[in-house]
């Protein structure tokens, strides 16, 4: 089937467009956004994809799900449009790259600036229903990003794979840490930060120093 996704992704990822999974998923996807509210809007639903082609990537940020109210969900991970209040935990990666780079807290949570430099904002689901977190998962949109993460850990060298809290730490298993650098911490919300963990992790700057040793140009956070 014909997906709108960008070329580079598309030649990477084409085996999964046919399979019996994907088109269950697409036909409830479709449903989902004909009977209802869903986030993100259709065209920003493979935005990571398309800001990030599979050559470009550097970093990738492994989210859960979509912001579930209106106007925040952009098809990339923790990332809100600007001029859209910053949930909690985008201001808590924000508080820990001020004391581990000295860069001041931003006026806006859009995070497109970090997906044109080559990080990659992945959700492991892509869609959500309106007022309700999760509920587009176990649809079949983790297969989906999970062959996305193997293809970068197969296929790329020298990646930064960041995963913060225990659903994203899942996903450790599909990376080959013998070939990237993975990360690992508590989630950013203010539930797992105040716990201890987040604040001082220092994740912005080892991504740097990583990809400066091979060769990159480290991201401006």
């Amino acid at each position: 089937m014909d997906v709108k996704i960008e070329e580079s992704w598309k030649a990477r990822l084409a085996g999964e467009f046919e399979k019996p999974y994907f088109l269950r998923l697409t036909q409830a996807v479709r449903q989902e956004y004909a009977q209802g509210r869903c986030y993100p809007p259709g065209p920003l639903i493979f935005n990571a994809f398309r800001l990030c082609p599979f050559d470009k990537v550097k970093v990738v940020i492994i989210g859960q799900d979509p912001y579930h109210e209106p106007g925040q969900a952009m098809g990339l991970s923790f990332s809100v449009p600007d001029g859209v209040p910053m949930p909690p935990s985008l201001i808590n990666i924000f508080k820990e790259i001020e004391g581990d780079l000295g860069t001041p807290l931003p006026l806006s949570g859009d995070l497109t600036r970090w997906a044109r430099q080559g990080v990659m904002l992945l959700n492991a689901t892509l869609t959500v229903r309106a007022h309700q977190a999760g509920s587009h998962q176990r649809m079949g949109w983790e297969t989906f990003t999970d062959a996305a993460i193997k293809a970068l850990s197969e296929g790329r060298d020298h990646l930064v794979f960041i995963l913060w809290g225990g659903f994203a730490r899942s996903k450790a298993a599909l990376i080959d840490s013998s070939r990237h650098l993975v990360l690992q911490s508590v989630h950013p919300s203010p539930l797992s930060a105040n716990r201890g963990g987040w604040f001082g992790n220092r994740h912005f700057s080892k991504a740097n120093a990583y990809l400066a040793a091979h060769g990159q140009t480290p991201i401006d956070w």
